[in-house]
């Protein structure tokens, strides 16, 4: 942990109330700002213990305007925290978009807690803070501002903030057995902490350290901080303003063999529909056996379904459904992205759905749509989706980490069968609602999407989360196909 700095952190009542008037006024202009601006705030105090974290706190938020302010309480994850990955509750409680959202407790106050009471692995810990690095990365390529301040004590300035506080019996309730324990294991702790920060400590999410032992120096050096970094961010973003993605005038593959993979995919795979009936109960009964068995482990189980236009999606997943109890599932249909789920991170609208331990979620469209869809309409920049396959694999990573079980199927049509069915949905009554101008649209588009699935399933066909391609011209084949895969993948998934 940082040294404290001396003489430079002790401020006289004069100095101090002269420069929180000026600094007061400069908050609520920043929030003004904010409110126009296209990123958020997460800011995120941290530090030793008694170090007045939450005085700190307090007094920033007197000096905002609360209603521009998130504060987001974090304790002892509940028992619906723990049935989903350790991520998700903060996914679920990020700030929107023109807001500053403050973590009171964050994803390092489980780590440091966990320190505190047992020496954690040196390798846990790095797989910790890998996911931690990934997460903020993810924030700050977003455009969020993320705002770190780690609040220092040296050990005999927080003995004596403690015996200080043990002294008066009205302040006495605030020190815990787990500080006084943290402060007899003061160096281990401090040494656990420089890990986290330096490791922690990357462009984007950098760490800012106050000296805590004197209460007006924090606190006005608290405030200076968000400040500072967000004129620094608004300066930098003024500097290269961020233009609108434009619709790319030519799909070039990365991974040609992704490609070639999908077209070598046998497609003439028939099943009668007597063949289909005598296979269909047997594997309904065994995949209802394998949720079962999924259930009582508190695995979860998600389905990805995906495909092109008129593949059999939809009809896949109703047969699938039928071998699970109602209870049991939910079927999430993705469509275009709502105003709200806009001012977040693409993947934050899936992180609402992740299904708790022994339960089962059946996307019908998915993460993916951001290397395919936004890919070819030009919705987001390369860049964006260039590093997309990435943060999609370290999504789908975390699930299974967790003990999530990961079924995801690209269902395959030739380009004249798809165009069957979209007649036959033209002439046919009650089909006609599955069918508009933009299928047409995406049709006209067939070899860019041959192109941008070919890369999908190169560069996120991972042994954690493996791609199952389905034949589908003929329905009942690819309906008993996906019964067959779904039951097998669970199963050994179960049985390893």
């Amino acid at each position: 942990m940082a040294k404290g700095n001396g003489d430079k952190a002790k401020l006289s009542k004069k100095d101090y109330d002269e420069q929180v008037a000026q600094l007061r006024a400069d908050l609520v202009q920043l929030q003004v700002e904010l409110q126009n601006a296209p990123f958020k705030v997460v800011l995120i105090p941290a530090g030793v213990d008694a170090a007045g974290r939450g005085d700190a706190i307090n007094t920033l938020m007197g000096w905002l305007d609360p209603r521009g302010v998130e504060t987001i309480a974090v304790s002892d994850p509940s028992d619906e925290e723990r049935e989903r990955p350790f991520m998700w509750r903060f996914w679920r409680d990020l700030p929107t978009r023109g807001r500053v959202g403050i973590f009171v407790g964050s994803w390092y106050t489980e780590t440091l807690r966990e320190e505190a009471r047992s020496k954690k692995a040196l390798a846990d810990l790095d797989h910790e803070l890998r996911r931690i690095r990934h997460f903020e990365r993810l924030l700050a390529e977003n455009g969020t501002l993320v705002i770190k301040v780690w609040f220092h004590l040296t050990k005999a300035q927080q003995g004596k903030r403690l015996k200080e506080l043990l002294a008066n019996e009205d302040t006495a309730w605030r020190v815990t057995e787990e500080q006084q324990r943290g402060h007899r294991i003061y160096d281990r702790l401090a040494r656990t902490a420089e890990h986290i920060l330096g490791e922690t400590d990357r462009p984007g999410a950098h760490w800012d350290r106050i000296d805590a032992s004197d209460a007006r120096f924090r606190n006005l050096s608290f405030g200076l901080t968000l400040l500072r970094r967000f004129r620094e961010h608004t300066s930098q973003l003024a500097k290269s303003p961020e233009k609108a993605p434009n619709k790319p005038k030519r799909i070039v593959a990365l991974r040609p063999d992704g490609r070639e993979r999908l077209l070598a995919l046998p497609l003439d795979h028939k099943l009668s529909s007597k063949q289909y009936e005598e296979k269909r109960e047997k594997w309904l009964g065994r995949l209802n056996k394998a949720i079962r068995r999924a259930k009582q482990a508190k695995r979860s189980v998600v389905f990805v379904f995906e495909g092109q236009d008129a593949a059999g999606k939809g009809g896949a997943i109703r047969r699938l459904t039928s071998a699970i109890d109602a209870r049991d599932y939910r079927v999430i249909p993705v469509a275009k992205p709502t105003a709200e789920e806009k001012a977040h991170h693409y993947l934050w609208r899936f992180w609402q759905h992740i299904p708790r331990d022994g339960f089962t979620a059946i996307f019908d469209r998915s993460w993916y749509g951001r290397v395919l869809v936004e890919r070819i309409e030009g919705f987001c920049h390369p860049h964006e989706w260039k590093r997309a396959f990435g943060e999609i694999n370290d999504f789908e990573e975390q699930l299974v980490h967790h003990g999530s079980i990961v079924v995801k199927f690209w269902l395959q049509v030739s380009k004249e069968e798809q165009l069957l069915r979209f007649e036959s949905r033209q002439n046919t009554p009650y089909k006609q609602h599955k069918i508009n101008d933009e299928d047409w649209r995406n049709r006209a588009q067939w070899a860019a999407y041959e192109t941008a699935v070919g890369d999908m399933l190169a560069l996120t066909d991972t042994a954690y989360a493996p791609w199952n391609l389905v034949p589908a011209n003929n329905k009942r084949y690819a309906r008993f196909d996906v019964l067959r895969t779904a039951c097998k993948q669970i199963t050994a998934a179960l049985d390893g």
